[in-house]
């Protein structure tokens, strides 16, 4: 196994800018086999959560109670075509990026699966203009000011994830938060903080709370039951039961997919909602850029990863959500991709997960 301070070695894919987008997947592991025909048939005929409900942006309320019930709510139509025109090539970009470091496909959330926001030296894109278009869209906006209950939520940033044709793995139920745990990842006696909300008195942890943290994922492509859609565990959002490993999960969770939902979609999620990958065995990328805030109550330390020239083209709402997250004037932000394309945190993650 890696260990936490390790460097992944990595090969470079220089054909990944010039090969045809939803070609950059399927190496080392065949379209055709016999084991990927199966899954892709059998994903194609039970994968999706029975009755999900894909509403439109004007449906505030609604969205409001299926989200505090579910844990998430899926809103189409939030995207315009140009809007969803500018993202797909903004992700496009960001992904051959990516790829070219990264030839066996090895990815950074496990093979042929990458998160955005883990390979970047920021930790967050919004250092871009399509990811800085997320952060106040008329159609999401007032969702989310409903969800809050205020218009005075802040931006932690933004990053989302991709999963390429041939990731035939799912990815393992988990939180994106988690209450505050101080581990030595060197252990030499260097200690890293992970997580702010802490109760001294061990009475409360972070699933009692209210929704402290949202993250919205934007779909560049329709969610399909082969084209690895996320899967939602409704209703998860404050259990205080254990996530179960993988082996031990049932079917319906492993179906429990966020599909059918079209392109141009939001899915908005409490990031407590227990939620994993599913395999991608379709013929496209599959990628959802997303953008992620906070309640106006809730924090944690924050990284200044929009520079001033981003900021200064946002609306007021826009500016004044992300004032936790612009640089100020005279500081560079440093953007680009870490060597190992965030690999690392991986192992990070399963340490304080205790994975």
């Amino acid at each position: 196994m890696t260990t936490p301070h390790e460097t992944v070695s990595l090969q470079p894919d220089p054909a990944a800018m010039q090969m045809d987008f939803n070609q950059l997947g399927w190496v080392g592991i065949e379209a055709d086999a016999p084991e990927v025909v199966s899954l892709r048939q059998y994903l194609s005929e039970n994968s999706g959560i029975k009755g999900l409900q894909v509403l439109l942006p004007d449906e505030v309320d609604l969205a409001v109670r299926l989200f505090y019930r579910d844990g998430f709510v899926v809103v189409r139509d939030v995207l315009n075509p140009h809007q969803l025109d500018f993202l797909r090539r903004g992700s496009e970009r960001e992904i051959r990026n990516i790829l070219s470091m990264d030839v066996q496909r090895i990815g950074n959330r496990g093979s042929h699966r990458y998160s955005f926001g883990g390979a970047s030296l920021t930790g967050h894109l919004m250092h871009l203009p399509e990811w800085a278009m997320l952060i106040d869209l008329p159609t999401v906006t007032p969702i989310l000011e409903a969800i809050f209950g205020s218009p005075n939520y802040i931006a932690r940033g933004g990053g989302g994830d991709f999963c390429l044709p041939g990731a035939f793995a799912y990815q393992a139920l988990h939180s994106d938060m988690r209450d505050r745990t101080v581990v030595d990842l060197t252990g030499n006696g260097k200690t890293h903080t992970f997580g702010s909300f802490h109760d001294p008195s061990g009475r409360l942890n972070y699933r009692d709370l209210p929704c402290p943290y949202v993250c919205c994922n934007f779909l560049t492509t329709d969610f399909e039951p082969c084209n690895g859609p996320t899967r939602q565990i409704p209703g998860t959002q404050q259990s205080q039961q254990p996530m179960p490993p993988f082996k031990y999960e049932p079917a319906w969770m492993k179906l429990s997919a966020v599909c059918p939902a079209p392109a141009g979609s939001v899915l908005i999620r409490d990031v407590r909602t227990w939620h994993g990958g599913t395999p991608n065995v379709s013929d496209e990328v599959r990628a959802i850029p997303n953008a992620e805030f906070y309640a106006p109550w809730y924090r944690e330390p924050l990284t200044k990863c929009m520079p001033r020239s981003i900021y200064d083209g946002l609306s007021e709402h826009g500016k004044d959500v992300c004032h936790s997250i612009v640089a100020d004037s005279s500081e560079t932000v440093v953007t680009g991709y870490r060597e190992d394309i965030g690999m690392s945190r991986v192992v990070n993650a399963s340490l304080r997960s205790g994975a």
